[in-house]
């Protein structure tokens, strides 16, 4: 296709939202001129299934539970009026509750004010928040933030380190919606101990965001925390952002989570419209359909050329990965469907993996994101009438250029900044879109039992751990191998399990388990002390 031409698709197929400066270029993408025709069945059940569940239709059967994150931006259209004034009451709450902390209304234990945040959560918990930090962040910041993310003692330990004696004016915030989330537990219980180190009492520290009633909610209370914010079993962690998990850390940094809101609102709005071409969630769904052949048989490559939003890949990873990823289809038919995510930065990826994606092999599409506004004020110039900035662009638009020589399909999104707005409205698009691909590939974006099966895994491996340790302890300082404590404990199939155990056991102080005997797993022998 010559230029010209690509000019010319460029006009018909961009679809563009005003009121958000906001534009997504498909014409790189390489559907037939009839394509869209013959998805618009498709499209108008995905449209009608929309609608179903933005009314407060059931999306989970097997749960009995419905799907409203599109009603955290727009309390207005929850089907009950108890749902809008729980929604607009907690934003009201957060508002309030971060100005009484910014303001030094409501102090830490020993110190003047709380100046940092610590916030304890795993998955969507965390992967929201931290985009929307990162993203947002600015030297005003009023509250410099952290994040325990991961059941990693050695990570934690960075964390602590990193605040010292800071943490005595660091607020931390627990979210989990059961509060029986294992890694956010533990992060809970290590971020405590931080606490206790300094001679702080960690309650007088502590808020929660959790379901009423939950494992957390009992605990803070009985604990005494300073606050509780509610999460309702309609909001799923990896579209949470807009709720109290994202609101609260956000607005306690000091960022403006009412024009996150409203983009997100304005994006919803521009979304429910039925013509694709004047519907980017709905454009962009269609060309993820084309691309994988409805089978996700393509990555999803994301290259935002703008710093801040690096996180963007790892945010999406979970929003489209845990949504799309399921192995039947509505009907319970084995349709293993999905899409791969992966990503970087430009012009970082063109020093990364932007070699394979042109010459290798063709198995993604990518997605690049277009930030308008290099910087606050006015760039240098770094050679004649070129600035930092121009290099950027010139680099993304040649990156696609190369890509598109090579026969590799591109879509491109263009905003005109990362503002809080802008911010909020990347996310409604997407989980638009991930909603809307479902519905054309007949799948159930709204439940993830892979999650629960890997959790239910790892609960048998520490049942092992158990297990094991009490045998260990009965034999005393008779060395015994895997393949005996395997037999001992009533699991001999599961000898790799128990031997990973056991060297995991000996290799860390404290645990009171020794190895002996050769380096092969078959030659290891284990004791207790």
């Amino acid at each position: 296709m010559t230029e010209r031409e690509l000019w010319e698709r460029y006009q018909r197929y961009l679809s563009v939202v005003p009121s958000l400066g906001f534009s997504l270029d498909v014409s790189r993408m390489g559907f037939a001129a009839d394509f869209l025709e013959r998805m618009r069945s498709r499209l108008e059940e995905a449209f009608s299934q929309m609608e179903a569940l933005e009314k407060g239709a059931i999306a989970n059967p097997d749960e009995n539970r419905r799907v409203g994150h599109y009603w955290l931006r727009a309390p207005e259209l929850a089907p009950e009026p108890a749902l809008s004034k729980d929604i607009t009451d907690t934003v009201a709450a957060v508002h309030a509750f971060s100005r009484d902390v910014h303001e030094g209304k409501l102090k830490p234990q020993k110190a003047a004010r709380f100046t940092h945040l610590l916030l304890v959560g795993i998955g969507g918990s965390a992967l929201g928040p931290q985009l929307v930090a990162d993203a947002l962040t600015s030297r005003d910041d009023q509250m410099q933030v952290s994040f325990f993310d991961n059941t990693d003692p050695d990570g934690m330990d960075r964390v602590l380190g990193q605040l010292g004696s800071k943490l005595a004016e660091t607020l931390t915030v627990v979210i989990s919606k059961s509060g029986g989330t294992k890694e956010t537990r533990n992060g809970m219980l290590e971020a405590e101990r931080g606490y206790q180190a300094q001679g702080l009492d960690f309650s007088k520290h502590a808020v929660a965001v959790t379901g009423a009633g939950s494992e957390l909610d009992q605990h803070a209370r009985k604990q005494g925390w300073l606050r509780m914010f509610p999460m309702w079993d309609w909001v799923g962690g990896r579209t949470s952002v807009m709720s109290a998990v994202g609101l609260l850390p956000a607005r306690l940094q000091g960022l403006d989570i009412d024009g996150m809101l409203a983009g997100a609102r304005e994006m919803d709005v521009a979304t429910r419209q039925r013509d694709a071409l004047k519907n980017p969630a709905a454009l962009l769904a269609l060309m993820w359909f084309h691309a994988g052949d409805g089978r996700g048989v393509k990555d999803m490559v994301i290259l935002p050329y703008k710093d801040r939003l690096l996180l963007m890949s790892r945010y999406l990873q979970q929003l489209v990965m845990e949504s799309l990823g399921k192995e039947k289809d509505l009907d319970g038919k084995v349709v293993n469907q999905g899409i791969a995510v992966y990503g970087n930065k430009g012009s970082t990826d063109q020093h990364a993996y932007v070699q394979q994606l042109r010459e290798g092999v063709p198995n993604f599409f990518a997605t690049f994101i277009e930030v308008l506004k290099d910087r606050d004020g006015e760039s240098m110039e770094v050679e004649g009438g070129i600035t930092s900035g121009d290099y950027l662009l010139g680099f993304f638009l040649g990156t696609r250029r190369a890509l598109y020589e090579k026969g590799r399909e591109s879509i491109t999104l263009t905003v005109p900044d990362v503002s809080a707005r802008t911010v909020g409205a990347l996310i409604a698009l997407y989980e638009r879109a991930v909603g809307l691909y479902a519905s054309l590939v007949h799948i159930n974006a709204y439940h993830q039992p892979g999650v629960e099966a890997g959790k239910k895994a790892a609960t048998s491996v520490l049942d092992i751990q158990k297990k094991l340790t009490a045998r260990l302890k009965e034999a005393k300082a008779e060395a015994r191998s895997a393949e005996q404590l395997a037999a001992d404990i009533g699991q001999p199939d599961e000898v790799e399990t128990v031997f990973k155990v056991l060297q995991h056991l000996a290799a860390n102080p404290g645990r009171g388990v020794q190895r002996s005997g050769g380096a092969s797993p078959s030659e290891a022998r284990f004791h207790v002390k």
